[in-house]
């Protein structure tokens, strides 16, 4: 039907350009007869419709939206004339960004400005806070076309707010006629304004004063028009929804602004909290400040920063103050024993004696001669070995219940940690009060056996160094050389030192078989003699460490073997400890096996049954992650220090290694068994899920409570297949890389009892699957008194066939579900059992009459032809031996009939058929 008008022509727009919601009159012709003749007004691709107003037929006003397009038509549709033209168009302005922080007076879309997935909890940008103009000066645009600009500067942009912004682009675009005399002032300005005070609201009230009005005006129409409705058209009051309205508009914006008002006061908080640390520095340095000081032993320093906080914080009542004044508190305290145990116990000149009595007031340090103080420190530093290591076996056998495990791992929320800094200084070697709450709390976790090495060997780097210089200060004659008075005294010392060589020798000596003997003891007491045993022993030992303690003491003591050596010690005294650090090696290895082959034995636990789109579980990344871990654990063990023998070097050694690796892969392998045959009951699959890239065709297994037999078989077979093919070679490279011994040994072992436990495995589930069909073969073939010598003209495939294939179909479905790789090899083997029970059902039978035959060759050829992609030369000669069983057809009436029935088989199994369609080469991998 024809329209009755011409279609809208909109010829002119005031003005042609803007930002979004810029009000704009557009004129023209035909644009409609009335308010309701307008149904559609949209202006750079975005409807207007709502904030259009008639005027008349030659002049619409309206608003422009938030358009995606920079310029476009404007176009008006009316109900008369239909969707018009237009011969004009409107360049939309991208708007100035105003930032969430800044005043408006008009609604802001901030969709349009912020990326509300970035942007919620960043910082406002500086630069969103400057004005439009920041230069100050009078703007020149439009010299230069917008393109050639975008070419000139690709990937910039003139928006100054903008992160890619280019002063070149912003001057070029607004500057380009201005002088440089007025350049000069727009930097004077712009400088102004970066400290100028923000002028309030007013400014911004001026400036949308239009806004406010139109809004007064807005306020004022709706409450005439509710005047003049009155009460009887709203129920209740009639502003009453109205200001629910209102309410839940405020309501809106304070929940838009109470994040961004919320990090505000944070800041605020922060900056505060910045404001009181730079206030009392003094107080928040101090502990470590005293921590520096007294590694430096500047202890006058000490004791007047610690007066000083004292006449300033002590009374105060505080809590921050409090807890750092306490911290300064418990560092004094710690220096006071510090300096204590500095005068009793460590070896010390003359001057630091005087100075330690000065500071302690009332001790001394007796001057004794050198070799009387040498031959004291000694049998100190024997006896504190001795004293360590029967306090923690006092310790033990008394506080056994509050102990943890020696099993237990490193893996927890606090670990040993090498000798601190702390007591990597002289001046600090004993300062036991300065261990921080951390490593109480790890001494309280760990074996009391580990926590006495590591005290033990501490004890002893810590002393022996001292010891050391203190034996050559005496040999140089170095510690008279200050308050010897004649020289002769210093010539006899020296003489003396040189008869007493061999004597500190066996002193040496002494103390390095007493810290050997005494790890040996808490460790390897097997090591050790009957009579040392109880000299050096006396550990109850309920359960041996586990391999990553014995790794942390290898560490210990391998550190201390270093610190030792950079003594210039000779090697031949401390070849006692390259003996025990290879023992300890070897034991932590074995150790550490042992361990792993029980982990491994308890991975049955956590078999999840999730299958991928692979057909595996976990269980064998789960498997190879934990040999991984292990040999990473033993990573340190098994490098070599320098001076370190390699732990594989003894054959018996290498044996034990090799059958515990051997036996770790031979306990997975039993936990596949044990998961694969277990009853249905004893497995927990309320759990169960499968991979949602899997492409199950035929609906997921784990729809069902819990997983049949079959199932697990197929799972188990799946995992066999990758274990072969990837796990088990993997594992093999990691022990080569760690260099394990017999790698070729262990890796045949285990492949050979993995194929044993496939090919066990695989001949079950053939079993369940398999055996049901071939059974139901012979009775489908004679249901109803069947007869190959009396039978009617074949009609078609019958129904037994139809059925057996249908039994595979479900064997391949099942199959499929689980992993698409095992397809071929069990359905290879399925058809293998069909095709040999029914090339003896064929030889049984003793003749066949025409119709038999044709019978007969037509199901057989159907079968053959259907599972074709699985034939395998053992199926292939059945069904030739099944064939050859057969009359010949000689009528070619026959073999037509034959072709016509096979092609209406296929035809009319199409669907169920499907799954035996694949690339033959893709389906028969093995």
């Amino acid at each position: 039907m024809s329209r009755a008008r011409q279609p809208p022509l909109v010829t002119g727009i005031s003005p042609n350009e803007g930002i979004s919601w810029t009000k704009v009159t557009i004129r023209g012709e035909n644009l409609g007869t009335g308010p309701t003749d307008l149904i559609g007004l949209t202006i750079c691709g975005h409807n207007c419709l709502l904030t259009a107003e008639w005027m008349s037929a030659s002049k619409i006003v309206c608003r422009v939206g938030q358009a995606k397009n920079d310029k476009g038509d404007i176009i008006v549709t009316t109900k008369s004339g239909g969707k018009g033209t237009s011969t004009v168009s409107f360049k939309l302005l991208k708007p100035e960004k105003i930032g969430i922080l800044d005043q408006s007076a008009v609604w802001v879309d901030e969709m349009n400005y912020y990326d509300m997935r970035t942007d919620r909890n960043k910082g406002i940008p500086p630069l969103s806070l400057r004005p439009a103009n920041p230069l100050g000066i009078e703007i020149d645009k439009g010299r230069f076309p917008q393109k050639d600009l975008e070419s000139l500067f690709p990937g910039m942009s003139a928006d100054f707010t903008s992160e890619n912004f280019s002063a070149a682009w912003y001057l070029i675009e607004n500057h380009s006629t201005t002088s440089f005399d007025q350049l000069k002032m727009a930097v004077v300005n712009l400088k102004k304004q970066a400290n100028k005070k923000n002028e309030g609201s007013l400014a911004y009230v001026k400036g949308g004063l239009s806004t406010f009005f139109e809004a007064q005006d807005a306020l004022s129409a709706i409450h005439q028009k509710l005047e003049a409705d009155g009460t009887e058209k709203v129920e209740g009051s009639m502003t009453q929804k109205l200001e629910n309205v209102l309410n839940r508009a405020s309501n809106t914006a304070d929940t838009l602004f109470q994040e961004v008002l919320g990090r505000k006061d944070k800041a605020d908080s922060t900056r505060n909290a910045l404001n009181v640390l730079q206030r009392f520095k003094f107080l928040f340095n101090l502990p470590l400040n005293i921590e520096r000081n007294i590694q430096k032993g500047d202890y006058d320093v000490v004791i007047n920063d610690y007066e000083k906080a004292k006449s300033l914080f002590g009374k105060t009542e505080v809590q921050v103050f409090k807890k750092y004044y306490a911290e300064v508190e418990t560092r004094i305290e710690a220096l006071r024993e510090l300096l204590l145990d500095k005068l009793l116990e460590t070896p010390s000149t003359l001057h630091d004696q005087k100075r330690y009595i000065r500071y302690l007031s009332d001790l001394h340090a007796p001057g004794d001669p050198a070799w009387q103080c040498i031959g004291a420190q000694h049998q100190w530093i024997l006896q504190l070995m001795h004293n360590c290591k029967e306090s923690y076996v006092k310790e033990q056998k008394g506080s056994n219940a509050l102990l943890h495990s020696p099993m237990l791992d490193l893996d927890s929320d606090v670990r040993p940690s090498p000798i601190s800094h702390l007591s990597q200084t002289a001046s600090l070697k004993r300062g036991s009060s300065f261990q921080s709450g951390r490593d109480d709390a790890w001494r309280y976790k760990a074996p009391q056996q580990v926590v006495f090495v590591e005290k033990l060997t501490k004890l002893v780097v810590s002393q022996l160094p001292n010891f050391w210089k203190l034996w050559v200060s005496y040999v140089n004659g170095s510690l008279f050389s200050e308050t010897a008075e004649k020289s002769g005294q210093m010539e006899r010392s020296k003489k003396n030192a040189r008869q007493r060589q061999n004597d500190f020798k066996k002193m040496i000596q002494e103390v390095m078989h007493s810290l050997v003997k005494l790890i040996r003891g808490a460790l390897l007491p097997f090591s050790l003699r009957e009579g040392e045993l109880r000299q050096y022993g006396g550990w109850e030992m309920k359960s041996e460490l586990s391999g990553q303690w014995l790794t942390h003491v290898i560490q210990t003591v391998r550190l201390s073997s270093e610190s030792l050596t950079a003594l210039e010690i000779p090697n031949d005294m401390l070849q006692i400890i390259q003996d025990l650090i290879l023992d300890l090696r070897v034991r932590c290895i074995i150790v550490t096996l042992q361990h792993t082959a029980e982990d491994i034995k308890r991975l049955a636990e956590k078999e999840d049954w999730v299958v991928d789109n692979e057909g595996l579980t976990s269980l064998p990344s789960q498997f190879e992650q934990c040999i991984i871990h292990s040999l990473q654990s033993l990573k340190t063990v098994l490098d070599c220090k320098p001076g370190e023998a390699s732990v594989f070097q003894q054959q018996k050694t290498q044996e034990d290694v090799c059958q515990l690796s051997i036996g770790i892969m031979q306990g997975f392998i039993d936990c596949l068994e044990q998961l694969s045959t277990k009853p249905d009951g004893d497995i927990d699959t309320s759990h169960l899920s499968v991979d949602v890239s899997s492409p199950d065709l035929f609906g997921s297994i784990h729809e069902e409570s819990s997983l049949s037999s079959e199932q697990r078989l197929l799972i188990a077979l799946s995992n066999c297949r990758y274990l072969e093919r990837h796990t088990f070679l993997n594992i093999a490279e990691h022990f080569e890389k760690h260099g394990f011994q017999g790698v070729d040994k262990i890796t045949q072992v285990s492949m050979e009892s993995l194929k044993e436990l496939d090919q066990r495995l695989f001949e079950m589930y053939i079993e369940f699957k398999a055996d049901p069909i071939v059974g139901s073969l012979e009775p489908g073939i004679y249901a109803g008194y069947f007869d190959w010598k009396d039978c009617l003209v074949p009609t078609g495939v019958r129904n037994y066939l139809k059925e057996a294939l249908v039994n595979i179909i479900a064997v391949h479905a099942e199959v499929f579900t689980i992993s698409k790789d095992l397809v071929p090899r069990v359905m290879s083997r399925v058809v293998e059992a069909v095709s040999e029970e029914l090339s003896r059902l064929m030889q049984c039978v003793s003749s066949f009459s025409k119709n038999g035959a044709l019978q007969a060759k037509l199901e057989i050829c159907a079968l053959r032809d259907t599972v074709a992609i699985y034939l395998t030369p053992e199926s292939k000669s059945s069904f030739k031996q099944a064939l050859e069983a057969l009359p010949q057809l000689s009528s070619g009436t026959d073999r037509k009939l034959l072709e016509e029935l096979l092609n209406k088989f296929k035809s009319s199994m199409h669907l169920q058929l499907t799954c035996f369609q694949a690339s033959s080469s893709a389906m028969m991998k093995t």
